[in-house]
C-alpha cells in the first residue's frame, strides 16, 4: 500500500428488480482503510463512467489509468476506479494526509462518499419502478448501469452552473478550475496535479469582477460577483440559506428563490435543485430535453415554436407524468443515453434520429443593403462586420448594443 494514501471500495447488491445498488464498504488496517472488493454478477456497473463524466460536475478529470478518474469532494481529493466488465468501484484518497484515516474500525470518507453518490436511495428498484413505467427507460437501462445523481455542495453546485450558462464543457472546467483556485489547496501525496477545496463565500468575494473578466469569464463575471454579494447579505449567511433550502423548502419554492440571485435563470435553478438540494423532481429543461420529450413522450409539443416557461413546464409535466417522483432522476438517466458518446454505444433502433429541421424557403434575395450582406454571406464571402472581427476591430454600433443587452440580462 502506497504510504499515506487510503483505500475505500463500493460493494454491489442484487436488488428485488434484478438491478443493481450499492452501499460502501471499507475496513480499518491500523490508520489506513483498505479496499474490500466483491462481484456478485457478471454485468458491469459502470457508476463512474455514467454518473461523473456526464455534465452533473465540473470537478473531475480522467485519472492515470482507463476507467479512473480524479476529483474534489468537500476537503477531500479521491481517485475513483473501475476496470472494463468489473462489477466494483474502487476509492482512493489521495489527499490530505490522514483525510481518510480513522479510529475504532471507522472511515469518515465513507460517509463523504456515501452522501455524494446519493447511496442511501436504491437505484436497483428505482430503476424497476421506471422502467415498469416507460417502454424507452426498460430498453436503455441495461445500458447505463450505475446512473446515479450526485449531491453536491449547493455553493458549489450553484456556481458552477451559473458558469455553464452558454457555454461547453470543457471551458466551464477551466472557468471551474480558477474559480477554485480562489480556495484552500489540498496537499496530496504525489505532489503533482493542484486541487482545491471549494472556495467559501469569503473567498470568493475576492474575485472582482474585473478580476474575473481578465481570465475569461466574460459577461458571467458580473454574475458570479453580484451572486456571491447577494449570497453574503443573506441573513446567516448564504451556505446556510442553501441548506435551508435543501432542508426546508419545496421544489418551486427552491426555484423561484434561487432565480432571485443573479445568472441564475430557470434551467440553472432546476439544475442547483436536482443536483445538490435533493429535489428529485427538478427537470433542467432546455432543447436538448424538449427534443427528448418530444421525441418520446410528449410529441405534440413539437407545434412549439420556442422554449417559453410554458412549454418548460409542459416538458417537465411530461416526465413527472411518466416517472413519478424522482422524474428529475430517470430524466437524468434518459439525458446521458443522448449524449453523443453514449449514442455510438446502442443499437441501430434505439438511437434518437437526427433532430429535423424544417427546409428554408426559396425567397427572392431583399434589396438594399441588408440584401447585399444576405448575398454575401449565402456566397461564403466576409462581410465587413466579419472582417472588422477579425481584424480585431470593433463591431458595427448595433452589435455593440446586443453585447451590452447579453451582459445586462439576468
Amino acid at each position: 500500500m502506497e504510504s499515506g494514501l487510503q483505500y475505500l471500495g463500493i460493494r454491489g447488491a442484487e436488488s428485488e428488480g434484478g438491478c443493481m445498488h450499492y452501499t460502501l464498504t471499507a475496513i480499518a488496517f491500523d490508520t489506513d482503510c483498505v479496499e474490500l472488493m466483491h462481484s456478485p454478477s457478471n454485468d458491469p456497473a459502470a457508476i463512474a463512467d455514467h454518473t461523473l463524466p456526464v455534465g452533473q460536475t465540473f470537478r473531475w478529470r480522467p485519472g492515470p489509468r482507463a476507467g479512473a478518474f480524479r476529483g474534489v469532494v468537500g476537503r477531500r481529493v479521491f481517485e475513483v476506479e473501475q476496470g472494463e466488465g468489473e462489477e466494483d468501484v474502487r476509492f482512493r484518497v489521495l489527499g490530505p494526509p490522514g483525510a481518510g484515516a480513522g479510529s475504532g474500525g471507522a472511515c469518515p470518507a465513507e460517509a463523504t462518499l456515501r452522501g455524494y453518490f446519493t447511496l442511501g436511495k436504491d437505484l436497483g428498484a428505482l430503476s424497476a419502478h421506471w422502467a415498469a413505467r416507460d417502454q424507452r427507460f426498460a430498453a436503455l437501462e441495461g445500458f447505463f448501469p450505475g446512473c446515479r445523481l450526485l449531491r453536491q455542495d449547493p455553493l458549489e453546485c450553484l456556481f458552477s452552473f451559473i458558469l455553464s450558462s452558454n457555454n461547453h464543457i470543457s471551458r466551464i472546467q477551466s472557468m471551474v478550475d480558477t474559480l477554485c483556485a480562489y480556495g484552500d489547496r489540498l496537499e496530496v501525496g504525489d505532489g503533482g496535479e493542484a486541487f482545491y477545496a471549494f472556495p467559501s463565500l469569503d473567498q470568493l468575494a475576492r474575485a472582482s469582477e474585473a478580476d474575473l473578466r481578465a481570465k475569461g469569464f466574460g459577461y458571467r463575471a458580473r454574475f458570479v460577483a453580484e451572486a456571491v454579494a447577494q449570497l453574503r447579505d443573506k441573513p446567516g449567511g448564504g451556505a446556510a440559506w442553501l441548506e435551508g433550502l435543501r432542508d426546508d423548502a419545496g421544489l418551486d419554492e427552491a426555484r423561484q428563490e434561487l432565480t432571485s440571485l443573479r445568472g441564475v435563470g430557470p434551467k440553472v435553478a432546476s439544475c442547483v435543485a436536482l443536483f445538490s438540494l435533493d429535489k428529485y423532481g427538478a427537470i433542467p429543461v432546455d432543447t436538448h430535453v424538449w427534443d427528448l420529450a418530444v421525441n418520446y413522450y410528449k410529441p405534440e409539443l413539437r407545434e412549439a415554436k420556442s422554449l417559453t416557461p410554458r412549454v418548460m413546464a409542459q416538458v417537465e409535466e411530461a416526465f413527472a407524468e411518466t416517472f413519478g417522483d424522482h422524474c428529475g432522476w430517470a430524466h437524468n438517466t434518459l439525458f446521458v443515453s443522448e449524449l453523443a458518446s453514449f449514442q455510438k454505444q446502442l443499437p441501430e433502433d434505439l438511437r434518437t434520429p437526427p433532430r429535423k429541421r424544417k427546409s428554408p424557403k426559396k425567397e427572392k434575395a431583399p434589396k438594399g443593403k441588408q440584401g447585399a450582406a444576405a448575398a454575401a454571406a449565402a456566397a461564403g464571402e466576409e462581410t465587413k462586420d466579419k472582417k472588422a472581427r477579425k481584424r480585431g476591430g470593433a463591431p458595427p454600433k448595433r452589435a455593440r448594443k446586443r453585447k451590452i443587452k447579453l451582459e445586462d440580462e439576468k
